[in-house]
């Protein structure tokens, strides 16, 4: 089937805000494909940090993309992402490899790397897409497009909170701190920059449970169905 005509929805909005969460309790709910694009930026940022390539190098991240296999094993609820076969899902998480993350997708040649390799995420029966620039350049012509957002207070508590919760030892300032720098980088940034779509519905979730979000995507889509 054309992935044009896949029901495509998509969550974009910024670090902390909510996103995986919600894409997975609706990719689980309405037993689509779940495509979490922050994982496929992490895992080039995973390489290059690996290979201690500097930032600024255009030719060495070049000759890595070109070297480097990603794949990706996708099921109604989850998606590993593979490189060069090893399975390194469990190693994304980590606050470098975030940071990393956040300055390549600025970088044109890696996000020329990848744009494809998203669309491709789009099977029957639907897709959820999880990322920054879901709605407004990887699928333009979703059926519903969601900008999921909180304040950067809130964003920074829940982070603390869910490292806290896997042992390890942080400070709530400089997570905050990196919130905002992380947020100016993603919304000043030329290329794709971290925007609602035109036709997309803002969440605002400081205030809001997991389940008040998912109840109303879910009733919004329910809406675009009659």
């Amino acid at each position: 089937m054309n992935n044009l005509i896949v029901p495509v929805i998509t969550i974009d909005g910024p670090s902390g805000a909510g996103k995986g969460t919600v894409s997975q309790i609706l990719s689980e709910k309405l037993g689509w494909n779940l495509l979490d694009s922050g994982s496929l930026y992490r895992i080039v940022a995973y390489a290059i940090l690996k290979n201690h390539i500097n930032l600024d190098d255009q030719v060495c991240i070049e000759q890595l993309i070109k070297s480097i296999d990603i794949t990706y094993n996708v099921t109604e609820s989850s998606t590993e992402v593979l490189l060069d076969d090893k399975n390194i899902t469990n190693y994304l998480r980590d606050e470098k490899i975030g940071e990393t993350a956040s300055v390549i997708a600025a970088n044109e040649i890696v996000r020329g790397y990848l744009i494809q390799k998203q669309k491709d995420f789009a099977k029957p029966p639907g897709l959820i897409a999880d990322g920054r620039d879901m709605g407004t350049v990887i699928f333009p012509n979703a059926l519903l497009k969601i900008f999921l957002d909180a304040s950067p207070e809130e964003r920074a508590r829940r982070r603390t909170k869910q490292l806290q919760d896997k042992g390890l030892d942080v400070n709530i300032d400089e997570i905050l701190a990196n919130i905002i720098d992380r947020d100016q980088r993603d919304r000043n940034r030329s290329i794709s920059p971290l925007v609602p779509a035109d036709n997309a519905i803002v969440i605002d979730s400081t205030n809001l449970s997991i389940n008040d979000v998912v109840s109303y995507i879910l009733e919004s889509y329910a809406l675009l169905r009659k």
